[in-house]
């Protein structure tokens, strides 16, 4: 079996399907493992990384794959390259985007999105959704920060001192609570809402006030 790790259109998107380590593994499994050249070099991944790790870096190496690994869903233009029958998993987006989702079963392949994946403890370690909202709410809090031009935390310096900046996160899921522990880490006093008040003890339990709805 053949699986390609292909190179991602949109240029906004900085991130790869595959790393040398997950490389290692469809290699132990018995696959034959290739990816495109410069595939993981916006996540800071080198070609030469993905060689050591034992893959085929190439030009066109999604053409003969049997499975096709992306980030994203293929942009229509990207589906010539595929081959008949392919699996192809990716987040694929698919609610509003029927008419690109047609386009590849036009192409006869076959779609997997990530992002359907059931939410089950056999599955957590394939949940896209929890990991990259954890990810994307450290994230907000590290952007806030440098937009932000102060410090968070509170500063005691020769001329005075400076207060705690004030952190608001609305909506206490995953991504919510990432931002929320971030923030407490970097010294910032944090504001927490959600229509849920189930999530008061969490956000209380990482150091947070809770803004209950009602109170807002």
């Amino acid at each position: 079996m053949r699986i390609a790790v292909a190179r991602e259109s949109d240029a906004g998107e900085p991130r790869v399907a595959a790393t040398p380590e997950t490389v290692k593994k469809f290699l132990a499994l018995g696959a034959d493992v290739a990816v495109a050249r410069g595939a993981g070099n916006a996540s800071g991944i080198l070609d030469a990384d993905y060689e050591a790790a034992g893959a085929v870096v190439g030009d066109d190496v999604t053409k003969d794959a049997d499975i096709v690994l992306k980030v994203r869903r293929p942009a229509p233009n990207e589906l010539s390259q595929y081959k008949k029958g392919a699996l192809v998993v990716a987040i694929m987006d698919p609610y509003g985007n029927e008419a690109a989702l047609k386009q590849m079963a036009d192409a006869g392949l076959i779609a997997f999105a990530m992002e359907l994946m059931p939410r089950i403890t056999r599955a957590q370690s394939m949940d896209v959704l929890s990991s990259q909202a954890n990810l994307a709410g450290y994230r907000a809090v590290i952007d806030a920060a440098g937009e932000y031009g102060r410090a968070l935390p509170m500063m005691m310096t020769a001329a005075g001192t400076v207060p705690a900046a004030k952190v608001f996160v609305m909506g206490v899921g995953v991504a919510g609570l990432q931002a929320i522990a971030t923030a407490r880490r970097m010294g910032a006093g944090v504001t927490a809402t959600d229509v849920r008040p189930a999530t008061k003890e969490q956000v209380e339990s990482l150091g947070a006030k809770f803004l209950a709805v009602e109170d807002e």
